[in-house]
């Protein structure tokens, strides 16, 4: 069986490209598997490309290289009808609503056509309309497959499959560096800065504490100007990005994330993956999704940055429950399992043929 799986950029540092490239890495043990990147922009891609997996582009933006089209949206839009309709797969698998409308417009009918998704649609008028001919919706939680298939009522099956997990050997924490840690984009949504003014708290009372932030993004400048604000410059550190996220979060003790909006979980997983537990906000879909208090992190009230840093200290001061609710992590990350993930994937494809 040959599998197409097709995404915005497999080049960038977004969990829904760590989750795409994961997935391929799973389905190409047994089957052959390419990644269609729309846009390349970079020599290599960020994350780690399984090397049974083939990954090739549409339109090529690096500096330098040349093209029968003017640049812009055009040269896109006519390189992706191309690849859609000269697509030689039995299955594909799109990503974003955005490429899922083309392949229900364009993609052959004689190949299975799945939409990969996350988060709700910011359009989704052309969803409605165009995705009735797609064979299937496929999220990756069970609160996303209820919303989506409220949205495409009528249309395709609507089913959810969790996200995969990069194959092991992973790091274990040993739960005994002084060591809070947080990773991802450094963009408004991620609200860094709930964060930083949260851990102003514990390292006044805890200042043998640290915390590392890991990433990169337009925020870095506006954080930079905050942590020098609350004279914080020997407790929190701009640390860059890294593509072994996970080997990071290993050498933490705790995880923390304060974004207002994320649809994915691939932060949180990785994290508990390294047994590591997660402190987080639960006005955000995806932490909510994976985070049980009391038994692999710690779920606070949305927008409570006092609670927040009073469960960090919580956990800061009580190791016995640290290494509890790393136990309970490293349970929570089972059923997210490369192997585990891609049978699923393949049961659903064969029931869908």
């Amino acid at each position: 069986m040959k599998v197409s799986l097709m995404l915005p950029s497999a080049y960038g540092m977004r969990g829904d490209i760590r989750s795409t490239l994961n997935l391929a890495s799973a389905l190409a043990e047994r089957h052959e598997v390419e990644v269609i990147s729309i846009r390349r922009q970079k020599e290599k891609p960020f994350f780690p490309v399984g090397s049974k997996v083939r990954l090739r582009s549409v339109v090529d933006v690096r500096p330098g290289v040349r093209h029968l089209f003017p640049s812009g949206q055009m040269r896109t839009e006519v390189a992706l009808w191309r690849t859609l309709r000269g697509l030689k797969s039995d299955v594909l698998i799109t990503t974003r609503p955005g490429l899922s409308v083309q392949a229900a417009r364009y993609g052959p009918r004689e190949i299975l056509r799945i939409a990969r998704e996350w988060g709700r649609p910011s359009v989704p008028a052309p969803v409605r309309k165009f995705y009735p001919r797609l064979d299937a919706v496929v999220t990756a939680t069970e609160s996303a497959r209820e919303e989506w298939t409220r949205l495409v009522e009528g249309g395709p099956k609507v089913l959810a499959v969790p996200d995969a997990l990069p194959r092991g050997p992973w790091p274990r924490s040993r739960m005994d560096n002084r060591i809070v840690a947080a990773g991802g984009r450094w963009v408004p949504a991620k609200a860094y800065d709930r964060l930083i003014r949260a851990f102003a708290m514990v390292a006044d009372k805890r200042p043998d504490w640290r915390l590392r932030l890991y990433g990169g993004g337009p925020e870095e400048r506006r954080l930079r100007a905050l942590v020098r604000e609350l004279d914080l410059h020997n407790h929190v550190y701009f640390m860059g990005t890294t593509p072994d996220l996970a080997g990071e979060f290993a050498k933490a003790s705790i995880v923390a994330t304060t974004s207002r909006t994320e649809d994915l979980g691939m932060t949180v997983l990785e994290a508990m993956g390294c047994g590591v537990p997660v402190v987080a906000f639960d006005g955000a879909r995806g932490p909510s999704e994976f985070v049980a208090t009391g038994y692999n992190g710690v779920l606070v009230p949305e927008g409570e940055e006092q609670m927040f840093a009073a469960a960090l200290l919580a956990l800061i001061d009580d190791e016995r429950r640290r290494r509890s609710l790393a136990a309970g992590a490293l349970e929570t990350t089972a059923r997210h399992s490369a192997d585990g993930v891609g049978e699923q994937w393949e049961k659903l494809i064969s029931e869908l043929r």
